[in-house]
C-alpha cells in the first residue's frame, strides 16, 4: 500500500487503462482523466473518476491538485491514428500540462510517446522509416514535438517509447533499451507498457531518459 497518488490523463482505453488498473494493483490512488472518465467500468475506492479535457488549461490545473506524480498516455482513434493528416493533439496538450506542473508541481511527470518518435526515428531501417511516417506519420510529427517540450522542461520526466503494440497479456518479460546503439522494433503489450510507467512513476527510475520496450 502507498500514500501516492498518480494522475493518469488518457485513462479511459489502451494503455493508459491498463495504468489505471495496475496503480490501483500497486496500491495508489488514481486520478483517472479523460472526456469519456465517467465510462471506465471500474468502480474503486481509490479510484477518482476526473472528466476533463487534456488541452484545456483549467481542466489540467484542477486534475493536478494534490498528485504525486503525472502519467500522460493520450491516443488518437486508430482511424485518426493513420492519416497523414495534421495532429497537434499531444503536443498542445503536453505544453499546457508541462506548463501546469512547473508552475505548480507535482514535478514527476511520465510520457507515452512510441518507437519512431524523437531521435528514435534514426534507429528505422529507410524501408522501415518511410514506412512509418506513411502510416503514422501525422502523429508521429506531433509526437517529435511532443518529446522536445518534455526534454526541454525541468520536470523529472520519463518518455516511455513502445514498439508495435499488442492486446496481449502482462509478462514482466521485455527489454528496456535504453541507448540509441540498442533500440530496435518489436512488439509489446499495453498491459506490460502500463506496469512500466507506474514503476516509473512510483520509483523514480529512468529519470531523464527515453527507453524503447519491446520483447
Amino acid at each position: 500500500m502507498t500514500d501516492r497518488t498518480i494522475l493518469i490523463i488518457g485513462a479511459s482505453r489502451g494503455i493508459g487503462r491498463h495504468a489505471v488498473d495496475h496503480a490501483i494493483e500497486r496500491g495508489c490512488s488514481v486520478r483517472a482523466m479523460a472526456r469519456s472518465a465517467d465510462d471506465i467500468g471500474l468502480e474503486h475506492e481509490r479510484l477518482e473518476k476526473f472528466a476533463g479535457d487534456a488541452t484545456d488549461s483549467a481542466d489540467v490545473r484542477d486534475a493536478l491538485d494534490d498528485v504525486d506524480a503525472v502519467i500522460l498516455a493520450l491516443g488518437l482513434s486508430p482511424g485518426l491514428a493513420k492519416r497523414r493528416s495534421k495532429v497537434t493533439l499531444f503536443s498542445r496538450a503536453t505544453e499546457i500540462l508541462v506548463g501546469e506542473m512547473a508552475s505548480r508541481g507535482p514535478r514527476r511527470l511520465v510520457v507515452v510517446t512510441g518507437y519512431g518518435a524523437g531521435e528514435s526515428r534514426k534507429s528505422m531501417s529507410r524501408i522501415e522509416g518511410l514506412g512509418h511516417r506513411l502510416l503514422l506519420g501525422g502523429a508521429y510529427d506531433d509526437k517529435d514535438i511532443q518529446e522536445r517540450i518534455v526534454e526541454n522542461s525541468s520536470l523529472d520526466w520519463t518518455i516511455v517509447r513502445p514498439t508495435i503494440l499488442t492486446n496481449g497479456p502482462a509478462t514482466g518479460r521485455f527489454e528496456v533499451l535504453e541507448t540509441a546503439d540498442a533500440w530496435r522494433n518489436g512488439l509489446i503489450s499495453r498491459r506490460d507498457v502500463a506496469e512500466f510507467l507506474i514503476a516509473c512513476a512510483l520509483d523514480g527510475v529512468y529519470l531523464h531518459q527515453a527507453p524503447v520496450l519491446a520483447y
